[in-house]
């Protein structure tokens, strides 16, 4: 499994970006994909994770109400739409994927449950 994020840069507190994660290597219908986000010295927390086969969705509560993950599966590509952006909001962005094991929603903010990563793409808000 190959995860490639792209689209992160440089946008003004308040503005919006959209974050992709291609995602290659296999069929992905029993994936649960997620975003991860590292300030730095911080420790990397979750920010949203969706089920590939039914869409299910959840977010951290720091980003719920402004950011929107979903995904395009003719194009096997993950995406964050960040809206309202905010200074704290600055952190490298990476995607992550995980075989959706029995009772997953409990761990989709653990880091460690994610068997595949991609390399991270940079956001930074300017306040």
């Amino acid at each position: 499994v190959q995860l490639q994020a792209s689209g992160g840069g440089l946008v003004q507190a308040g503005g919006s970006l959209r974050v992709s994660c291609a995602a290659s290597g296999r069929t992905f219908s029993s994936y649960v994909m997620g975003w991860f986000r590292q300030a730095p010295g911080k420790e990397r927390e979750f920010v949203a994770a969706i089920a590939w086969s039914d869409s299910n969705t959840y977010y951290a509560d720091s980003v719920k109400g402004r950011f929107t993950i979903s995904r395009d599966s003719a194009k096997n590509t993950l995406y964050l739409q960040m809206n309202t952006l905010k200074p704290e909001d600055t952190a490298i962005y990476y995607c992550a994927a995980q075989i959706a094991r029995a009772y997953y929603a409990a761990r989709l903010h653990i880091a460690d449950q994610y068997d595949y990563w991609g390399r991270g793409t940079q956001v930074t808000v300017s306040s």
